[in-house]
């Protein structure tokens, strides 16, 4: 949802030209990586499947045997363990899972249809993200409001994104997937016949999976086994999504004052979980290399955030998470400021 309105610029920051000149450049930081990081091995690509393919398989027996009041920690491992598909199919997004492009494809239609999400629609999109990540009013992943948009909202629109931001963030996921995902007009006309493709795709699936859950386990199956696996996993997305790219102190720029360097490299947050969510989410969470350069495979992530952190540690920037973390973005982190970052919703009413 967004309202139009002009948009205030900030003047671009003052800076000699000498300083201009050496001032770093995306392709520098990727010359700083080692070569190794961007080597695919077919072996931990199948590996990071079959891992996340006995993971929900072990989550889903959970979820069928457990008694009642332990069907919530079963669901939360279901979704965790989803998130691995969304992973890998991520890679695949990326063509860093396989040299050929068919194989990157197949696989990733295939992790994706569980979640309903179209594997091209999803890629296409994602792509714009990466190449115009914090740039304020063109980044499609999250970005905040202009104090402007939100006074000019109705009342109905101004809660839905004060709940998003808010103590609802872990639903943001969902309005990303169903408001961006499934709308044709979002595709270029030469890109068009692969969103579709992806969206039919998902409607068959959709088309199997529901009937036939209703006739073998009902309603409540319905729900059981899997709405609340899929919420838990998109409780994941909404959660990465925010802490990633989210902070007091991280700003979105205009596109007049917007840099690739300080956008991707000290625009990005590497964020520490428990080591099961990190070994099931095949390593999302180290996400600054990620952004240095797509075809970083998810295996060599960590590889590569080392190396960042020895040649540009004073940029790259690191947190562990907590509820604590998460509320204090939830709680500040509401409207876009051009000096201040994020402003309150309380200081915009």
């Amino acid at each position: 949802m967004t309202a139009t309105t002009e948009r205030p610029t900030t003047e671009p920051m003052s800076s000699s030209a000498s300083a201009s000149a050496t001032a770093p450049q995306l392709k520098d930081v990727i010359k700083s990586l080692p070569p190794e990081c961007f080597q695919k091995n077919r072996r931990k690509a199948w590996l990071s499947v079959l891992t996340s393919v006995i993971a929900v398989g072990i989550s889903y027996g959970a979820i069928a045997l457990s008694p009642w009041f332990l069907l919530p920690f079963a669901w939360f491992l279901a979704g965790t363990a989803l998130t691995g598909f969304f992973v890998v199919a991520h890679d695949c997004g990326h063509r860093s899972f396989a040299k050929r492009r068919w194989v990157n494809d197949l696989v990733g239609h295939t992790l994706m249809l569980p979640l309903l999400y179209p594997f091209h629609c999803w890629r296409l999109l994602h792509d714009h993200h990466h190449l115009h990540t914090n740039e304020q009013g063109v980044d499609n992943a999250w970005h905040p409001w202009f104090a402007e948009d939100y006074r000019q909202a109705n009342r109905w629109v101004q809660g839905g994104y004060r709940a998003l931001r808010g103590r609802f963030w872990w639903l943001a996921s969902i309005v990303h997937w169903a408001g961006l995902h499934f709308d044709l007009k979002n595709f270029s006309a030469r890109n068009r016949a692969k969103a579709k493709f992806s969206i039919i795709a998902v409607m068959a699936f959709a088309a199997i999976l529901f009937p036939t859950l209703l006739v073998t386990v009902g309603l409540w199956g319905v729900v059981k086994f899997w709405l609340m696996p899929w919420l838990g996993y998109h409780f994941w997305m909404s959660t990465f999504t925010l802490v990633h790219h989210t902070a007091p102190d991280i700003q979105f720029r205009p596109t007049d004052t917007w840099d690739a360097v300080e956008a991707q490299l000290a625009g990005t947050v590497h964020c520490s979980y428990p080591r099961w969510v990190e070994m099931l989410c095949h390593d999302i969470n180290v996400h600054v290399p990620h952004h240095i350069s797509v075809a970083i495979p998810s295996y060599n992530l960590r590889l590569a955030h080392q190396s960042l952190k020895r040649s540009w540690g004073d940029q790259v920037q690191e947190r562990r998470f907590s509820w604590q973390l998460v509320k204090q973005i939830v709680d500040h982190c509401h409207i876009y400021h051009p000096e201040k970052a994020y402003l309150p919703f309380k200081a915009v009413r």
